[in-house]
């Protein structure tokens, strides 16, 4: 309804329909206290009156006083009542396959609201609904009809989207009726081919493979034809690909009929009998395999699809069973297909170069977090990918949970509300209507670059997988579901009664497609040799030796420019103060670590290599570090010295991310997998933050490619180091990455030296397009940023590399036959073990060691340090996390097999804890210092 009623400058006969009825209803309050109602209505009331009705066939209406008030009141519920049809005729529409809809609500009854039929007739219809076709003459027409649009097989709620432009759009594709696509008969012959051959397969599944989880479609059978009907959308929208993301149920299907998965390939896995030999050549699908494998109903699948002039790579994501979490892995592949990062600065980005669709759970939806943050990111500037189409394969149940026991609202789409989405409630057993609501969705998106959502409302025609038995739990439900036709069923007597099909041609349909699974089953092998589980040398190997170092005079070029500004740009004082003391660093101090990192960027950006950064506050930096996007103290403009910088040839991305980590980082994953070109890095804001994201490091990150063979190099930026902040800004969970490391999977650093964090991000920067590129896990610096022990000579960066192992510079100068006892720490620890020495600390009997890459571990480099010293007796790990935290399980079992047998390892740190670390800031420096005493040997130490 508009409520901007502007100064009056027209007569009430321009007014109708819901502008009509507001004004209406602003005179009854008028009338009883005029101050009630805006300065401006008030002046037109006292100018023009009481406000009539739109002039009937271009005529006022010849009534008394008396009588134009009772017909303004008519009016007014005339136009109330139409729009109840549109806010609720949802709750009775008929979508729920197994179910008829409910008692009609007296909002939606002419008579419950003083009105018959006479008024509603004496009424112009385009007052009630303006976008009526031709056979709708009057207001009861009008009313007839919007009931019949909206409380159909397909029911419609965009009360929540506050836009006016897109609401009104919304209402007058259903009231005119443009959402039904003239389908012509061969399409919908078409449209019953799709479901046969999809209720075809999954019978021949169940019985071929009795008991094998197959986690079937059948009952949301329509959904194949929906999906077919995006992917063909985004096609004619020019999309260079269409990504779909979709957990377990209907997924074979989809794989088989979607992605053009063959059938002896599919039936293969189901006998462990792989024969990846049948696989066409021609427009191939091609298949997502590691070496460890996944299961059939977890696996991805490529289709390169070639349409006239279009080229169109269509995908389906790799899932876990972690259902809703690889929706920002899917948000991320379109955004990295849609964007040029050739050229300098921010890419561009085109939405409709690549699309994606999401297939949700209904159960899932609204009981998964992950569903509401990367629906969050639908409409943010980095994140943004110009509206993804959602479907919710709603099966009335989760697992064997029922809708009342699994959710707090009506609808399983009530979530996507709250972020102003249209949706759509549509029976799954109504083909024509499914497609509908596809048009529709296809229409919206096209047009306002949002997302939009299908509740595709049917069952689930047997348990959650096919060994359950679901009348255990559902004993009514399964009884109702045993005697109700199927999706194929109904659509063929639909189109016999039309005398649109045959049932001759219906029978063949069947006949066929059981005749071609038949053939395609022949195929298969019935035994097979099991193959090799083990990765492939590329991955044993570890990572090349790549030139890190970059020439002064480049890099001193690019220092200057990184310091450069746009002319009448005011920076803010202190960040300009941060900035200028970098010239001076650079040829003649130290460089810190976000200094360093600036100049990474730079020289990476210079080689031609994009790079996309984001994280909470990551652009300031949380610990006002970086500075890479600056702002106008005056202008509030923004400006990166990044985009200015001559040497660029590549985009470079910067953006402050929503306060997320799972959607997020699963984002970022997705992009980098999608990109494997640029250099992707996602920073938390602090490294305990990171365990928001476990699901994507467990399932994704670390396992990706053993799984599915899916290559990743993204970097995690994870601030740790124990200051005294307390449990949840000291560690970022080392142990766990360390614990998920195998096979080469990740490389896990923690960084103490600048230099080292260049060569880092260069290294990886360098290795992104190589097979043996992998993640970086990279433990960064908080209290250390601005430390000059860790800051490094421009030498360091010109002429050096990264090194898996640092020995300490003040205990290198020790006598090698003097060393009896060697420290090996690694991170922030260490430099306080360096700090602490001074010529009062007699550590001549000592050499320290920092393990900078803990994993891959660096038995080559350890045992260097070892060899030099012939005289060592005593052999310490040092480390501030708890025990059974940080680095110590893990290394403790590599430093046993490095060293020689007759030499123990002394561990010297906080004992086992439940909390990572102290929340009082005196005990933590008590304790602190304690772990520097026993290691230095200043004081008696403890055992745990």
């Amino acid at each position: 309804m508009d409520r901007n009623v502007s100064k009056p400058d027209k007569t009430w006969e321009t007014f109708h329909g819901p502008n009509l009825g507001y004004v209406m209803d602003m005179y009854e309050k008028y009338k009883n206290d005029s101050d009630e109602v805006d300065p401006d209505l008030k002046e037109w009331f006292e100018a023009h009156g009481a406000p009539v009705a739109k002039p009937l066939n271009g005529h006022a209406p010849d009534v008394s006083p008396e009588m134009s008030t009772t017909m303004m009141h008519k009016i007014a519920k005339a136009i109330k009542l139409a729009d109840n049809i549109r806010r609720f005729g949802h709750v009775l529409a008929d979508v729920n396959p197994l179910e008829s809809p409910g008692e009609e609500s007296p909002l939606l009854q002419p008579e419950e609201n003083g009105l018959d039929e006479e008024d509603l007739t004496s009424m112009p219809a385009d007052m009630l609904c303006e976008d009526a076709p031709n056979h709708v003459e009057n207001g009861y027409d009008a009313i007839m009809h919007l009931k019949q649009m909206y409380t159909k097989s397909i029911a419609f709620e965009f009360d929540q989207v506050h836009d006016l432009e897109e609401r009104g759009w919304l209402n007058r594709m259903v009231e005119s009726g443009d959402i039904y696509e003239d389908l012509s008969e061969e399409r919908r012959k078409h449209l019953l081919e799709q479901l046969t051959a999809t209720e075809k397969f999954e019978q021949f599944l169940h019985k071929n493979f009795v008991g094998q989880k197959r986690f079937s479609v059948e009952g949301l059978d329509t959904m194949i034809p929906m999906l077919e009907e995006m992917v063909q959308y985004f096609m004619h929208e020019g999309a260079d690909h269409v990504m779909l993301g979709m957990a377990h149920r209907g997924r074979l299907s989809t794989l088989a009929h979607v992605l053009g998965k063959p059938y002896n390939l599919i039936f293969s896995e189901f006998k462990h009998a792989p024969n990846k030999e049948t696989v066409p050549s021609e427009g191939a699908t091609t298949l997502n395999y590691g070496w460890t494998g996944d299961v059939k109903y977890h696996l991805g699948a490529n289709r390169k699809i070639n349409q006239a002039s279009t080229h169109t790579t269509v995908s389906v994501a790799n899932n876990p069973s972690h259902l809703e979490f690889v929706n920002p892995v899917v948000a991320g592949y379109a955004r990295a297909a849609q964007e040029d990062r050739e050229k300098t600065g921010f890419p561009d980005v085109e939405a409709n170069k690549a699309g994606a669709i999401l297939v949700h759970g209904d159960a899932a939806f609204p009981g998964e977090g992950i569903v509401a943050e990367t629906l969050n990111l639908s409409r943010l500037k980095g994140y943004q990918i110009g509206g993804t189409l959602h479907i919710i394969a709603n099966n009335l149940l989760g697992f064997t949970t029922e809708s009342h026991d699994s959710r707090s609202t009506t609808y399983a789409s009530d979530l996507a509300k709250g972020f102003e989405i249209p949706i759509i409630h549509v029976n799954a057993d109504d083909p024509d209507a499914c497609i509908a609501a596809v048009h529709l969705a296809c229409e919206y998106r096209s047009r306002f670059h949002k997302d939009f959502l299908i509740d595709l409302v049917g069952y689930r025609r047997y348990g959650h997988n096919e060994g359950d038995e679901p009348a255990a739990t559902q004993p009514k439900l399964y009884e109702t579901i045993r005697s109700h036709d199927t999706a194929t069923t109904i659509y063929a007597d639909k189109l016999q009664q039309e005398g649109i099909l045959e049932e001759e041609q219906a029978t063949a349909m069947q006949k066929e497609m059981q005749e071609k699974l038949e053939k395609e089953y022949e195929k298969v092998s019935g035994s097979y040799t099991p193959g090799e589980t083990e990765p492939p040398e590329v991955i044993e190997k570890g990572l090349p030796d790549v030139e890190t170092s970059v020439d002064y005079d480049t890099l001193k070029q690019m220092n200057e420019e990184l310091l450069e500004q746009p002319e009448g740009f005011t920076a803010f004082r202190n960040v300009k103060r941060i900035l200028n003391r970098r010239e001076k660093a650079f040829t003649e101090g130290k460089i810190d670590w976000g200094h360093a990192e600036a100049l990474a960027f730079a020289s990476i950006i210079s080689d031609g290599t994009p790079i996309r950064m984001t994280g909470q506050d990551s652009e300031r930096g949380t610990f006002n570090h970086r500075h890479l996007i600056l702002h106008d103290a005056a202008t509030g403009e923004n400006h990166s010295p990044m985009h200015t910088l001559s040497t660029a040839n590549a985009s470079f991305a910067l953006h402050n991310s929503p306060l997320s980590e799972a959607a997020v980082v699963g984002f970022e994953y997705g992009y980098n997998v999608q990109a494997p070109d640029t250099l992707v890095l996602w920073e938390a804001q602090y490294g305990d933050f990171n365990n928001a994201a476990q699901v994507h490091f467990d399932q994704f990150i670390s396992a990706g490619r053993a799984k599915w063979g899916q290559r990743s190099g993204i970097v995690l930026l994870l601030p740790h180091g124990y200051e005294g902040a307390g449990p949840e800004h000291s560690s970022a969970r080392l142990e766990r990455f360390l614990s998920l490391a195998a096979e080469n999977n990740w490389n896990v650093v923690n960084a103490t030296n600048t230099s080292q964090y260049f060569h880092l991000l260069r290294r990886q920067a360098a290795t992104l397009e190589m097979d043996e590129v992998r993640p970086l896990v990279l433990m960064t610096p908080k209290s250390l940023l601005r430390n000059q022990t860790i800051a490094d000579s421009h030498e360091a960066f010109t002429d050096g590399k990264f090194k898996a192992v640092i020995e300490d510079p003040k205990t290198s100068g020790n006598k090698e036959e003097d060393v009896d006892t060697i420290i090996f720490c690694s991170g922030k620890v260490s430099i306080d073990l360096h700090e602490t020495i001074d010529e009062d600390v007699d550590v001549s009997h000592l050499h320290i060691a920092r393990v900078e890459e803990l994993y891959p571990y660096p038995k080559e480099d350890i045992k260097v340090v070892l060899s030099k010293y012939k005289n060592v007796k005593h052999v310490k790990w040092v480390q501030e996390e708890p025990k059974n935290m940080g680095a110590w399980s893990y290394i403790e079992p590599y430093l046993r097999e490095t060293l020689p047998a007759d030499i123990d390892i002394e561990y010297i740190g906080r004992r086992r804890r439940s909390s990572p670390s102290e929340g009082d800031p005196n005990v933590h420096k008590n304790e602190q210092q304690r772990i520097i005493n026993d290691a230095l040997g200043l004081q008696e130490g403890r055992d745990d």
